[in-house]
């Protein structure tokens, strides 16, 4: 695997981290800018909307950059953002930053797509995503408790300083990447627009299966409490994740139907017995380090299809698959938080009926 993929799965991670770590550092945040929790809980909310709008805004205009100098300045406005985060006094400034920092997120991870895949042969494709993506399952791990830590021992503003410091190394790596155009040909926009259309439902696929898994995850906390620590819950299914995208890199090149159809099969069963046993401590952690391992292998398997599929699309595939997968990780939590009063185990119901309707999606897709 060449070595700048490794970097483009740091700076992932650093991303990640980002995004991840504001759940613990909303009540400092809240204390030290004299805003309220609800105020507070907007940065979540801004970085979310950053990233859906911003993944094909940005590979547009950057079509026509060449590929390094887009993840540049894209890496670059991301580190640029932490460090003014944490130095603002204003919230309003931090909010904009939070904005900012997810649009700058999105294009970088809109061109990294096709930047990894685009560094290894056609049938290691799946594996150079898996390792891109493995930025992401770690960060699901790191990001909220070393936020908390962070927060804890220093304050808040560690933690922005944190990630622009993770995120620097990744320049190196980077800049090794070849200088190439964005796209692989001069393609039309309307063009590759128009090649994306028939992926419609394997963006919709990527979005539903997205959204099951960080609707439970937001609440896995209130699922895990007095049944389990919820730390180790936490760190269950962090594991699974990156257990699940490594797999789903050897696995997807070669069997991506399969591994959809018979994943996606074992995450509906897996999410309707983490919903009745999650009163048992042990099918607790357990489920959880499986039902994150086969949602990341099936989304990653996704991911790794639609970039296959829309070879046209040399530019925006990978900014439609990254917004599809946003639009998933920002419903799934209002769905799952909509029923949360209807009892502990609620999200847990909402991620079983949506992988159910993912199934009849790709079942429908595979017929037509």
């Amino acid at each position: 695997m060449p070595f700048s993929v490794y970097f483009l799965a740091l700076a992932v991670f650093g991303m990640g981290t980002s995004e991840f770590m504001l759940a613990g550092l909303v009540p400092g945040i809240a204390a030290a800018l004299d805003v309220s929790l609800a105020q507070a809980g907007y940065l979540t909310s801004a970085f979310a909307a950053g990233m859906v709008a911003g993944a094909p805004l940005m590979a547009a205009l950057a079509r026509s950059w060449r590929r390094r100098t887009a993840l540049l300045c894209f890496l670059a406005v991301f580190v640029a953002t932490h460090v003014a985060g944490g130095l603002t006094t204003s919230f309003a400034v931090l909010l904009g930053t939070r904005l900012l920092a997810a649009v700058a997120n999105a294009g970088f991870l809109a061109v990294a797509l096709t930047a990894a895949t685009g560094l290894v042969p056609p049938d290691r494709k799946g594996r150079a995503l898996a390792v891109l993506l493995g930025g992401t399952t770690v960060a699901c791990v790191a990001g909220i408790p070393g936020g908390a830590l962070l927060d804890a021992a220093f304050g808040w503003r560690a933690a922005f300083w944190a990630v622009a410091v993770v995120c620097l190394p990744a320049f190196a790596g980077v800049w090794r990447i070849a200088d190439t155009p964005a796209g692989a040909a001069p393609v039309g926009l309307r063009a590759e627009l128009a090649e994306l259309r028939p992926l419609a439902g394997v963006l919709v696929l990527g979005a539903l299966v997205n959204a099951a898994t960080f609707g439970v995850f937001t609440y896995l906390a209130p699922v895990a409490t007095g049944v389990a620590p919820v730390p180790v819950v936490l760190l269950a299914f962090g594991t699974g994740c990156f257990a699940g995208v490594t797999a789903a890199g050897r696995l997807a090149d070669r069997w991506p139907g399969r591994v959809v159809a018979i994943g996606g099969a074992l995450l509906l069963s897996g999410w309707t017995a983490l919903a009745l046993t999650a009163h048992v401590p042990a099918a607790l952690v357990g489920l959880a380090f499986t039902q994150g391992a086969l949602s990341f292998a099936v989304g990653g398997t996704v991911i790794t299809r639609i970039l296959h599929l829309a070879t046209g699309a040399p530019t925006m595939a990978g900014s439609y698959a990254t917004a599809a997968l946003n639009v998933g990780a920002t419903a799934g939590p209002v769905l799952a938080g909509a029923v949360l009063g209807a009892g502990r185990t609620a999200p847990v119901w909402t991620a079983v009926a949506l992988v159910a309707v993912a199934l009849a999606v790709h079942a429908f897709r595979r017929r037509t």
